[in-house]
């Protein structure tokens, strides 16, 4: 349906798990201007669950179901990332609006197919979220206000605890997101895509030149500790992200920890609280637990709000391509392989 939708939008979700669980309060948020009418999830228990507490009156075992089924105005794809692609073209042969969490597809390549087989008139925004969180949109306005001056040198830390076993052999990220364990791409591609973007979006375009991954036990198949190295395209500035998720002494919820050094102040993110030191001195404290609610608001708001003006979506198709493309050159350039036993 086009920004000429009459009355309140008719959303479908397709997925009923842990990320739902986000999504679904954001919608609600909305109000009057759009309503649930229907969730499709493989788990009976938990699409009718997730039903019941959100008051949506159509529930459904497939996507299929939903979309040969329900009137729906656009769809929230919340399922895996190697469903999105399938998904996302059901729902362009029904020409609805799509908002599909990200990635986009589980590679680059499968990405831009995606987006080249794309018909004008059908809208689609990829849910990236993580930019949406309230201190990176004041951090942005910051760098926009010049505090940093030309930025020099950029580092992004996200460290944590929760692959490290408790005393009874759980990891707690596994048990947070048991999904982890069978995924072989892991940490860049299902995590550091957020600060990738983020960067991006604080930034501008990089490319990555050097790239190194490994894994920390026989639980998981993939990585979770990285390092990337990264040059912004419009000046060369160099840019590090380090992700670890079996750091003694982290806590098991990481938190991002940002350093952006220029030649007027110095930017620092520590989780939630954001300083600025130099010709200014400015300093921002966040509820982290609203904010992290907040970026799922934001983001859904910014889709429906989209739609209803006829703007172009922020993290639009194009957009998370090149985010993608950032995470394709990292595990090309590490050279990691999953088989490798962790070190």
């Amino acid at each position: 349906m086009r920004a000429d939708v009459q009355g309140p939008r008719r959303i479908g979700v397709v997925g009923a798990g842990w990320v739902a669980g986000y999504h679904l309060p954001a919608w609600r948020r909305l109000g009057e201007r759009v309503t649930l009418v229907a969730i499709a999830d493989p788990s009976d228990q938990a699409a009718g669950a997730r039903g019941q507490a959100f008051a949506i009156p159509q529930v459904y075992p497939s996507a299929q179901a939903m979309f040969d089924a329900a009137a729906l105005d656009a769809v929230d794809i919340c399922a895996p990332r190697e469903h999105h692609a399938v998904l996302v073209e059901m729902a362009v042969a029904r020409g609805i609006d799509i908002l599909c969490q990200k990635p986009l597809a589980v590679t680059h390549a499968a990405a831009e197919a995606v987006v080249n087989k794309l018909p004008e008139g059908v809208r689609l925004m990829v849910h990236e979220n993580w930019r949406f969180r309230a201190w990176y949109r004041r951090l942005k306005s910051w760098l926009d206000e010049g505090l940093a001056g030309e930025v020099r040198q950029v580092r992004l830390d996200f460290l944590s605890s929760g692959m490290i076993a408790d005393a009874h052999g759980q990891r707690p990220a596994l048990v947070r997101q048991p999904f982890f364990a069978r995924q072989q791409r892991l940490l860049v591609m299902e995590v550091l895509i957020h600060q990738l973007d983020t960067l991006r979006f604080l930034l501008g375009e990089m490319d990555v030149v050097a790239a190194q991954l490994e894994r920390s036990n026989d639980d998981i198949v993939a990585e979770d500790i990285a390092a990337i190295t990264l040059r912004r395209r419009s000046d060369g500035a160099l840019v590090q992200v380090t992700g670890n998720l079996a750091v003694h002494g982290a806590p098991p919820g990481p938190r991002d920890q940002l350093r952006i050094i220029g030649t007027r102040g110095t930017l620092t993110l520590d989780g939630d609280r954001l300083d600025a030191v130099g010709v200014a001195r400015r300093s921002e404290q966040f509820d982290a637990e609203a904010s992290y609610q907040g970026s799922y608001d934001a983001a859904i708001a910014h889709f429906i709000d989209c739609l209803d003006s006829g703007q172009a979506f922020e993290t639009n198709p194009q957009d998370n391509l090149e985010s993608l493309r950032l995470v394709e050159d990292t595990y090309r350039l590490s050279g990691f392989d999953p088989t490798d036993k962790p070190r």
